[in-house]
C-alpha cells in the first residue's frame, strides 16, 4: 500500500513545496552559485512541484549519460541537461503520473530553451526497486542521482542493487536522502503522513551503509549533510527523540575497493579541469584536494579517482606494491552532524 500512499500524496495531496509539513523535502543544502543560472532556465511549474532534499549534481558531467530515479516534476533531470549537453543523455524515472505529466509537458519548451537541436532528455514510468523491467541496458549509464526519494522506496536493497547493475564500470550512485540516528519504530514507519514527509522511510544510517557495500558499494562516501529540525508539535511528539538528517552520499562502481581505507602511500595531485570546481576538487566530506599540491590519499580514494570519470583531472603518485597499514585518520563514527569532518584537511579518511 506505501506506493499507492506515497503516489497520491505527491501527486494529489502536494500542489507545491508550500504544501510539506516538514522541511526533510526541502533543498536547504543551498544550490551552489555555478548552477544558479542554470536553474533560471527550467520552467517554473516544474520547479513549483520540487520536493527535493539536497543538491544532487555531481561535476565532470559534460557527455555522460545519467539516470534519475524518482524523478518527480524534473528539476534536477533539466538542470542535469544543461550540464551533460547534446552530447549527452537523461533518463528520469517516476511512478506518479501527475509528476510526470508536469516532467513531459515541457521538454520542447526546455530543449529551445537550452540552444539544443533535439531533446537530450526523457521520462519513463515505473518502480524504482525494479528497475531491471523497463528494458534500460545493464551498465549504461555513468552516474545515477537520486534526490530525497530512495528513503519512500518499499525495498531500498533492490533500488541499490538495480543501480549498481545499470552502472558503467567506474560509474557512481549520487544522491540525497533521509537518514536517522536509529531504527524507527513500525508506529513511525507506518504512519502516512510521517512516510510521506519522508521521515517514516528513513533509514538509520547504520542500516544503510550495509545495504549500501550488500549492493557491491564497497566504501559509501558522505559528501555533506545537515540536521532537520522537526518544527510541528504533532510531528515531533509522534517522533520523540529520534534525530533525523538529510545527507548526501556518492557510491562507486569499483571492484578494487577495499573494506577499510588502506595506506599504500600513494598521493595525487589533482590538476584542474572540473569547471565546477577549479581550484579545489572537493571528492567528498573528508577529501578536498587543492589544485596543484601533494595530496596523500588511501587505496579506495585512489581507485575512486584512477577508475572514474575523474581521472583525466588528475596525477597519480605510487602503486599498491608496500602495504603500510591502515591510513591514518580512519575510524567508525556516526557520520553526522558532529561526527563529521570538514573537508579541507591535507588528508584524511572517512
Amino acid at each position: 500500500m506505501k506506493h499507492e500512499a506515497v503516489q497520491d500524496y505527491y501527486g494529489k495531496t502536494l500542489q507545491s513545496s508550500g504544501d510539506l509539513k516538514t522541511s526533510a523535502c526541502c533543498d536547504g543544502a543551498g544550490v551552489p552559485a555555478v548552477l544558479r543560472p542554470l536553474l533560471s532556465n527550467i520552467h517554473p511549474e516544474v520547479t513549483e512541484k520540487y520536493y527535493g532534499c539536497g543538491v544532487t549534481v555531481p561535476a565532470a558531467l559534460d557527455g555522460a549519460r545519467v539516470l534519475d530515479l524518482g524523478s518527480g516534476s524534473g528539476r534536477d533531470c533539466y538542470l542535469i541537461a544543461q550540464l551533460v549537453g547534446p552530447s549527452g543523455a537523461v533518463v528520469g524515472i517516476d511512478m506518479t503520473d501527475e509528476q510526470l505529466a508536469v516532467a513531459n509537458a515541457h521538454i520542447d519548451w526546455h530543449t529551445a530553451k537550452f540552444g539544443f537541436d533535439a531533446p537530450n532528455i526523457g521520462f519513463r514510468k515505473g518502480y524504482i526497486e525494479e528497475l531491471g523491467a523497463l528494458g534500460l541496458p545493464p551498465q549504461s549509464f555513468d552516474v545515477i542521482v537520486s534526490n530525497c526519494v530512495i528513503n519512500l522506496s518499499t525495498d531500498k536493497p533492490a533500488v541499490l542493487k538495480g543501480a549498481f547493475d545499470l552502472l558503467k564500470p567506474g560509474g557512481e550512485l549520487y544522491f540525497a536522502d533521509v537518514y536517522c540516528d536509529r531504527r524507527l519504530p513500525k508506529t513511525v514507519r507506518n504512519d502516512p503522513l510521517l512516510y510521506g514527509e519522508c521521515l517514516g522511510g528513513a533509514l538509520y544510517w547504520g542500516d544503510f551503509l550495509g545495504i549500501a557495500k550488500g549492493a557491491g558499494f564497497a566504501d559509501p562516501r558522505l559528501v555533506d549533510s545537515r540536521p532537520l529540525e522537526i518544527e510541528d508539535p504533532a510531528i515531533a511528539a509522534k517522533l520523540g527523540n529520534a534525530r533525523f538528517f538529510s545527507a548526501t552520499y556518492r557510491l562507486f562502481k569499483i571492484q578494487d575497493l577495499e573494506a577499510s581505507c588502506e595506506d599504500y602511500g600513494q598521493a595525487v595531485i589533482y590538476r584542474g579541469g572540473v569547471a565546477e570546481q577549479p581550484d579545489r576538487f572537493v571528492l567528498d566530506a573528508h577529501h578536498a584536494i587543492e589544485r596543484g599540491k601533494v595530496f596523500p590519499v588511501c587505496g579506495n580514494t585512489w581507485h575512486m579517482l584512477k577508475q572514474s570519470r575523474f581521472a583525466p583531472f588528475f596525477e597519480f603518485i605510487g602503486d599498491f606494491a608496500t602495504h603500510y597499514g591502515i591510513f591514518e585518520g580512519c575510524g567508525t563514527q556516526m557520520p553526522f552532524a558532529e561526527g563529521v569532518a570538514v573537508a579541507g584537511s591535507d588528508s584524511s579518511c572517512c
